[in-house]
């Protein structure tokens, strides 16, 4: 499966249209319930990609594709830089609390350059924009994102606490696109910005590559408390020969300094997994 995604997002730019079928097939296959013209209740699945912004497979080429829908039905995004052939892909997600934003400007700053020969950025620069439009923590459910991933759930908080984490595992949209994608894909490296800490976590991955971010985007590594249901850790075991981890990014908005430093973190790092050119 993780090929034919791939293979599907080279034919965008090929054959119109018809990637339609395969990307809707793709994304109903995985997310639950949910259409292409899902209701305001927020399905989540069965997106057409946007029309494409590149051709080719180069470093410099670009690929953009609705994964589905929020609750309230804001289209979530991934842009693809590189080569979606590339092996050991890396995943990027700007924001998955919507009052911890500043990884939005990262992923922006990511999507305007090319990526690192040889590699694949996949680039999901809100994943819950719901969130982001209402400056919460959670999605529209009042759910916490973080929290909703099927690796050692449990049901620790209550409805309308900052961490809830919904009524099951993967019970949101959100979720279960994201988790359907990283099953695809199976990313060498996945980076999960947050805030407000400015520390790269030791999110049990491979440290050597937690380490190395962090000597790059000059923040220290520490290791931080693992919660119940979240998606680094449940990334971490489904796929232990690869690295997911949390960068949280200092509090408030990031300078253009700042914003280029961490950017380039990412690029080094997915240029280092990638094989000599």
């Amino acid at each position: 499966m993780r090929t034919a995604l791939r293979a599907g997002l080279v034919a965008l730019a090929v054959v119109g249209s018809a990637i339609v079928v395969l990307v809707l097939t793709i994304a109903n296959g995985d997310a639950g319930s949910g259409s292409a013209a899902g209701s305001r209740s927020g399905a989540g699945a069965g997106a057409a990609p946007r029309a494409d912004a590149g051709a080719g497979a180069g470093a410099g080429s670009v690929r953009v594709m609705t994964l589905g829908y929020s609750v309230e039905h804001r289209p979530i995004e991934v842009i693809v830089r590189g080569d979606p052939h590339a092996p050991h892909p890396t995943l990027v997600v700007g924001a998955i609390h919507g009052n911890e934003t500043a990884g939005i400007a990262v992923t922006r700053r990511l999507v305007a350059g090319p990526a690192p020969p040889g590699s694949a950025l996949w680039i999901i620069p809100d994943l819950n924009p719901d969130g982001v439009a209402a400056g919460t923590r959670q999605n529209a459910h009042g759910v916490d994102l973080n929290r909703n991933s099927p690796y050692r759930w449990r049901a620790l908080y209550a409805r309308g606490d900052p961490q809830y984490g919904g009524p099951r595992p993967l019970s949101e949209p959100e979720s279960r696109l994201v988790h359907a994608l990283i099953l695809r894909l199976a990313p060498g490296t996945a980076i999960w910005f947050h805030q407000p800490l400015g520390v790269t976590d030791r999110s049990g991955g491979n440290v050597r590559v937690e380490r190395r971010f962090a000597a790059l985007s000059g923040l220290p590594l520490r290791e931080l408390t693992r919660y119940p249901g979240s998606v680094t850790s449940w990334e971490n075991h489904r796929f232990p020969s690869g690295t997911a981890f949390v960068v949280e990014l200092p509090a408030g908005r990031s300078s253009a300094p700042a914003v280029a430093r961490f950017a380039a973190a990412v690029l080094r790092l997915a240029g280092e997994a990638a094989p000599p050119q």
